[in-house]
């Protein structure tokens, strides 16, 4: 079986969304058979690309040029599907970035059970959401999308606890903020199959932030320091303004996220 890590190049380095979908699945599926006969197959060492190949559309934007969506429209809807399928296409790269690029880090058997589920799963919310799109006659690539997103990755490039704090304690930890918010509006809208993949996302990214949040307290028990101010402190070095509320309270402290650890970084905070 190939190493994880040269597993996770290779998704890293295809650039249409459908085949990088189908080959992190595809891999994902070849871990867990190899976990589910008792083995750990080998992680290894890789040499990640310091940005994840993409399609030559969606263009990518500056976020202050992304055109606003306005989701009362049917327009506006099917723009934020596809800014949500931009999210989880990155998703995907991420926690495979996540992988190739800390293979160095001695870290247990689950670390990589957890990371290869997250990747999956997120292959197949970037194909719920492209289903969406293609069944309305549109498709991911059709409009400009924020060219940000990988922001997070380089920033945290050489900073493990630092990504954990970044991108599934404060990115992935948004979406449980934002996400009811677009279920009710396509609910309203009548989108069923729309509210069906959202919901799917909603119920799964509590895991991954839960997955987060694990292992940066992991980490930081090997460390030895308290992972409430590493925290503060790592997420005001590398998340680039305030977090904004309102914050998902209930779905954030299911996932291991403690209101201690956020509402000090919010925009005007008074907690």
């Amino acid at each position: 079986m190939t190493p994880l890590a040269e597993m996770a190049c290779e998704v890293l380095r295809t650039a249409d969304g459908r085949e990088k979908t189908a080959l992190s699945r595809t891999h994902a599926a070849a871990w867990f058979a190899a976990r589910a006969r008792g083995e750990m197959p080998e992680v290894g060492k890789a040499e990640p690309p310091d940005r994840p190949a993409r399609p030559a559309r969606p263009e990518l934007l500056a976020p202050r040029d992304v055109p606003r969506r306005r989701p009362g429209t049917a327009a506006g809807r099917l723009a934020l599907l596809h800014a949500v399928a931009h999210i989880e296409l990155n998703a995907v790269d991420l926690h495979w970035d996540i992988i190739a690029r800390f293979g160095h880090v001695p870290m247990p058997p689950g670390f990589y059970d957890d990371w290869v589920k997250a990747a999956d799963e997120e292959s197949k919310h970037f194909n719920l959401i492209c289903d969406c799109l293609e069944a309305a006659g549109s498709h991911y690539g059709a409009l400009p999308a924020h060219a940000g997103m990988w922001r997070a990755a380089e920033d945290t490039a050489a900073d493990m606890p630092g990504r954990l704090a970044v991108v599934p304690m404060v990115l992935e930890a948004r979406g449980l903020d934002v996400t009811p918010g677009m279920i009710e509006i396509f609910r309203k809208a009548g989108a069923a199959q729309a509210v069906a993949a959202l919901e799917t996302i909603y119920a799964e990214e509590v895991g991954h932030v839960a997955y987060g949040a694990k292992w940066f307290h992991f980490l930081c028990g090997r460390d030895g320091v308290d992972p409430k101010p590493r925290f503060h402190d790592l997420v005001r070095r590398y998340f680039h303004g305030p977090l904004k509320p309102p914050f998902n309270d209930e779905k954030r402290a299911e996932a291991g996220l403690p209101p201690d650890f956020y509402w000090p970084l919010a925009d005007g905070s008074t907690r």
